[in-house]
This record gives C-alpha cells, structure tokens and sequence, in this order.
C-alpha cells in the first residue's frame, strides 16, 4: 500500500509530533491513501506557514508490518468515530495504546459539520447524515515509533 503525506517540506522519515494540537486522532505523523488529498494538506500547510514549497512525501507500507500493530479503525464516519475525533478535537481523550489509527479524515468539506456537532448544534442522527453520504478519504495516524518504522520513503512529489 501506497500512503502520502502532504508538507512544506520533504520528510524522508516521519517524526511524531511532539506537542499537543487538536487533530482528529490526537498526536501522530498522519498520512493518507488518497494523493489529491495529500496535495491539498500540502498546499494549506505551505500557504499558513508561508514557507518552503508544497510537496507530497510517498511512502511504502507493507500490510503484514501493519498486522503486527495495535491498530484502531473506524470503517465509516459513525457515533464512535465522531466521539473520538471530539474527544481529540477538545484535548480530552485519555491516553491509548494504538499504534495506528486509520479512518475518515475531518476534511474541510465536513469540518463544519463536526464542528456543530462539538459545540452541541447538531444532534447525533443529524450529524450522521450529513456526513455518511460524503465520499470521505481515509487518514492514518501513526502514533508510535514502531508504527513508524513500517514507513518506507519513497520518493516525494510537488503538489
């Protein structure tokens, strides 16, 4: 399997973050299976930091490296995920013992929508079917070293 990671820069090899920010699954190096995803993270992430070039780092992954991870996946924007991509999103997820989690990402085209879901404007069911019908893209957080370590550098991409 093929997973890119959209930057400013080129990263031959993925740290972990090392601060604590509001993102989907929590603190990780997250990559995605979808290239124009990728492309997009990778514009944004240039244009906010108004620094280097964007660029799309491609890496290799093997699935039986991935069977020997403790990996969580949400298969589809549902209750679970929702309530933990808000319990990320508000700093107020206990500590887990993932290695990998894989899952819709938070796109900007749902943000809004889970963002009326956090701040308590839209109920469960409603929030479910605004989001169920988008074709959303998968993302993969990888949350420890040995996760990182089935990460092989490809090549990287201008965006």
């Amino acid at each position: 399997m093929i997973l890119y990671h959209g930057s400013n820069i080129c990263i031959e090899k993925p740290p972990l973050l090392k601060i604590l920010r509001s993102l989907d699954f929590g603190k990780g190096f997250y990559a995605t299976d979808d290239f124009e995803l990728a492309k997009e993270w990778a514009q944004r992430i240039s244009r906010v930091r108004a620094a280097g070039e964007p660029l799309v780092s491609c890496y290799e992954v093997q699935e039986p490296d991935i069977a020997t991870l403790r990996v969580l996946r949400f298969d589809t924007p549902d209750e679970k995920w929702l309530d933990f991509v808000a319990a990320n999103r508000k700093n107020i997820l206990e500590k887990t013992d993932w290695d990998l989690i894989v899952g819709p990402a938070a796109t900007d085209k749902i943000y809004e929508t889970v963002i009326l879901y956090l701040d308590g404007f839209l109920d469960m069911d409603s929030c479910k079917k605004r989001l169920l019908p988008q074709k959303l893209k998968d993302q993969y957080a990888f949350k420890t070293e040995k996760a990182l370590s089935c990460l092989k550098f490809i090549e990287v991409k201008k965006a």
